[in-house]
């Protein structure tokens, strides 16, 4: 006889207590997905807020000039004047800037930009290369800025020197060998279109705002748009997760200082053309007007962050505080200390707004491991 399994009949069914449908275990554990946070308030609008607060302080500037000199801000043929005069104040430094973001996005620091310019001003308005014409002069200027920014490559990435020695060293270097080409005298530029290029209008703009407008756009798309952009923020937020990834940090390293340095090469050209001279003095303290801008413009020191855009703004801001103090008759020294305090004022808030957001990813780690 074979063995029957027994099944519950009707009867025995409807005797049965009503059984729950099976928990799934997995279910019980979700939990409610935290709130997305909406894009200004998230990572992708840090930028955008940064930003707008750098246009706000740009405009409570404009108001400190209309309430200390409004009979100048009351004509605004003067205000469209002064507007241009500002903009081409930070066209140089703003060039140099360009450079320096790249650089310290990268994690890296560059002392040695002034001293680039006027290495790069002076060899290009020597006697020698002026007999080549205004391509020559350019030439130079461009190939000794971007040579100067390969050499400081070179002693970081592959010298394994700390990037404030090696380009500390690249800055009296560089300024001495600037004085023994000139035998510390001041070069004059005999070439029209190098002198043309500061007094050349297009449009009723400046052509140095044009060529500092070029450099920005460029800038930002290498920045933004190509996978050297990308590298860059990886390589100075964490050099070693970058090199474990198959990025070749040294080389591209190597690549961010000639790039510092070719825009030095550039400011150069600009800068001698404005002075229709060079000499070994000339862009005296750039390295700290660029480092400060592109601080308050919201570059991380510790690299790692930051924006074209941001630094141009940054640039903007103390060519009108510098404005500002010209038109009311304010000394050198006085500026020097407002300057100062802004950039520990920067550097302050971005350690506050750091430390913030290091506490938020560690709550955020903590919430979701229990």
């Amino acid at each position: 006889m074979t063995e029957t399994t027994p099944t519950a009949t009707p009867e025995r069914a409807a005797g049965l207590p009503a059984q729950s449908p099976p928990v799934d275990p997995a279910g019980t554990a979700k939990s409610e997905p935290p709130a997305r946070l909406s894009w200004w308030r998230g990572d992708g609008g840090e930028g955008a807020r940064r930003n707008l607060g750098l246009l706000a302080t740009l405009l409570v500037l404009v108001v400190i000039g209309i309430l200390t000199r409004p009979d100048l801000y009351g004509n605004a043929s003067w205000v469209w004047g002064n507007t241009l005069t500002i903009l081409k104040l930070a066209s140089v430094v703003g060039v140099v800037t360009v450079g320096m973001t790249f650089v310290i996005i990268g994690g890296g620091i560059d002392l040695s930009v002034g001293a680039i310019v006027a290495l790069a001003g002076v060899w290009s308005t020597t006697l020698a290369t002026q007999s080549y014409g205004a391509g020559g002069m350019i030439f130079s200027a461009l190939t000794v800025g971007l040579a100067v920014g390969l050499v400081n490559g070179l002693l970081i990435s592959y010298g394994r020197l700390v990037p404030f020695i090696a380009t500390l060293a690249m800055m009296v270097a560089a300024r001495g060998l600037a004085a023994e080409i000139s035998d510390k005298q001041t070069q004059v530029s005999n070439d029209t279109f190098i002198n043309g290029i500061a007094s050349t209008n297009v449009l009723g703009i400046p052509l140095l705002v044009y060529i500092l407008a070029a450099v920005v756009v460029a800038g930002w798309v290498l920045l933004n748009r190509t996978t050297f952009g990308r590298r860059t923020v990886a390589v100075g937020g964490n050099p070693e997760a970058a090199r474990l990834a198959g990025i070749n940090v040294r080389r591209h390293t190597l690549l961010l200082y000639a790039l510092s340095g070719l825009c030095c090469g550039i400011a150069a050209v600009m800068l001698t053309s404005q002075a229709t001279s060079a000499q070994a003095a000339m862009a005296n303290l750039y390295e700290l007007d660029a480092i400060a801008a592109a601080i308050i413009g919201g570059t991380l020191l510790s690299g790692g962050r930051g924006t074209i855009v941001g630094s141009l703004l940054g640039v903007i801001i103390f060519s009108t505080i510098t404005n500002l103090f010209a038109i009311n008759g304010l000394s050198t020294e006085a500026q020097n200390m407002v300057k100062g305090g802004i950039i520990v004022a920067a550097v302050l808030v971005q350690q506050v707004q750091f430390g913030s957001l290091t506490q938020f990813l560690r709550r955020n780690r903590a919430t979701s491991t229990t």
